[in-house]
């Protein structure tokens, strides 16, 4: 495995076809100075894995929007872990990642669990929390594998 870049890859679930979730994502890694690939909406698993060999991106962000984002992206991370990825790649997940909101903590604690460096929900906060994550990858030093702690401190992004 070989470190990683800068890059950021943006992408949506395989059974999510929203795209200004996409848009909106890429314009604010943009905003702080990030290169960005968007791979779009209805992304397969095959294709994201073989994206993040070839591109050895910084950080992954999945993106849904249509509430099956927690059962597609259960087996996108497993895939994405058990590739042979580039080493110190984070992946993050957030939106709308399930229909009812009961049991959204229990959700993402099982996301991370299975391998997410952060999951974030579609709170106020976690924008903020997010850019945040973004600025830091910013410097020359960023932190490879992980959230930096001040961010994930045993909350959900």
């Amino acid at each position: 495995m070989s470190a990683v870049s800068a890059v950021v890859i943006v992408s949506s679930t395989v059974s999510d076809a929203h795209t200004w979730n996409l848009v909106f994502l890429q314009l604010l890694v943009e905003e702080v100075g990030l290169p960005v690939v968007n791979l779009g909406p209805c992304v397969p698993e095959e294709l994201l894995a073989a994206e993040c060999l070839l591109r050895e991106p910084a950080l992954v962000v999945i993106s849904s929007v249509n509430g099956h984002g927690y059962q597609d992206c259960l087996g996108l991370i497993r895939r994405l872990r058990a590739a042979d990825q580039p080493e110190g790649m984070l992946v993050v997940a957030g939106g709308k990642l399930a229909v009812l909101a009961e049991g959204a903590t229990r959700r993402a604690e099982h996301l991370r669990r299975a391998g997410f460096d952060a999951v974030f929900d579609d709170g106020p906060d976690s924008l903020v929390t997010f850019r945040q994550m973004l600025v830091t990858l910013t410097g020359e030093g960023h932190r490879t594998r992980g959230v930096p702690s001040e961010l994930s401190a045993g909350r959900t992004p």
